[in-house]
């Protein structure tokens, strides 16, 4: 019985998500909520607005299609339906505004390419013109051109297809891709190594290592990062031949050990203490390719803005086999001659060589 604007009676109370958000924020943390514009088929709006979907000749609502798969418990709202306009845009905004009052800052919106960009380009205006630090997330897995456009028409952040580049040269290709024009002008790109929907095949047999590798790209190579629940816990079961979880937490409670033996919390911790103490490795600019004469190594560094910071990383993408490299050590980046001697520190172990 409720829209977008309820709590289901079983996750809480109004106060209880009030408290949620209270206690996150003492511990440096804040909530996001999935923003989906889609309804059931008891959704409010259908009986209160059915001017606001699409109906076929016989009466009947048009369900939400992505073919070849029918979803027919889904319906989704016309944008441009005759009662449409201004009443649907102006509800939606409302319903981002009223999250905000509770304390949302950051909105992770599902497949924001299948609605009309000139709505995204008013609602996120009208919001951030009210609340310049409210943020708003693309999940959208589309094509290239849409992606820019989303982040042109106001989105803060993207979804990236960093999920599926695995090899040194995919890695290295899309890397560059993103610092240079277009996409360094208008695209902040999130490096998500795994999500509710997407199990990657890179970990389903790799082991703690390749967990590792994932994440190092992933804090390494972008300002910004995410993960799902149990990648801390090297969790890989896939469904046979897909890429989906086993065990997903989309039907069942999953109820974690995060103590478990082989978890790489303690590296992650150590990742994002790196990251926080260099302002180089806090966004995805700034990185260039440097050599190391081995396709399993992947070698860049990263400048701050300003030319203070620079940071040196690489990584060994094999998760089955120690490798070693000859690299050169980029002096002419630091303003020495070839044969200038200078000093460094292994930030994960704190070795310090010369």
């Amino acid at each position: 019985d409720g829209g977008h604007e309820a709590i289901h009676p079983q996750l809480g109370s109004r106060e209880d998500f009030r408290n949620l958000v209270k206690a996150a924020a003492e511990h440096g943390l804040e909530i996001a909520l999935d923003f989906a514009i889609q309804c059931s088929q008891d959704h409010p709006w259908l009986k209160q607005h059915p001017g606001w979907f699409s109906w076929r000749p016989d009466g009947t609502i048009r369900y939400a299609e992505n073919p070849p798969k029918k979803y027919q418990d889904i319906v989704n709202v016309d944008f441009y339906a005759p009662d449409a306009i201004p009443g649907l845009w102006l509800e939606l905004r409302d319903i981002v505004l009223g999250w905000v009052k509770e304390g949302v800052k950051i909105f992770r919106v599902d497949n924001p390419h299948t609605k009309p960009l000139p709505f995204w380009q008013w609602m996120i205006g009208e919001v951030r013109s009210q609340h310049p630090e409210v943020m708003f997330l693309a999940e959208a897995f589309t094509k290239p051109a849409m992606m820019a456009r989303l982040g042109k028409v106001g989105y803060t952040q993207s979804y990236t297809y960093f999920t599926w580049r695995n090899s040194k040269a995919e890695l290295s290709e899309y890397f560059t891709e993103l610092n240079e024009v277009p996409w360094r002008d208008c695209y902040r790109p999130n490096f998500f190594v795994n999500t509710p929907d997407i199990n990657p095949r890179f970990l389903h047999e790799s082991g703690r290592p390749g967990f590792l590798i994932r994440a190092a790209l992933a804090t390494m190579g972008s300002g910004l990062w995410g993960m799902y629940s149990g990648f801390e816990l090297c969790e890989a079961a896939p469904i046979p031949g897909k890429e989906e979880y086993l065990d997903s937490e989309k039907y069942e409670v999953r109820v974690r050990d995060y103590a478990a033996p082989g978890n790489i919390i303690a590296e992650i911790a150590q990742l994002n203490r790196i990251r926080r103490q260099n302002p180089a490795l806090q966004t995805h600019l700034g990185l260039k390719l440097y050599t190391a004469w081995n396709d399993n190594i992947l070698y860049f560094g990263k400048r701050s803005a300003d030319g203070s910071n620079f940071i040196l990383v690489a990584i060994n993408l094999d998760p089955f086999n120690a490798q070693e490299a000859d690299f050169e050590l980029p002096l002419w980046e630091m303003g020495l001659a070839d044969d200038a001697a200078t000093s460094g520190e292994d930030l994960m172990t704190g070795h310090r060589w010369t």
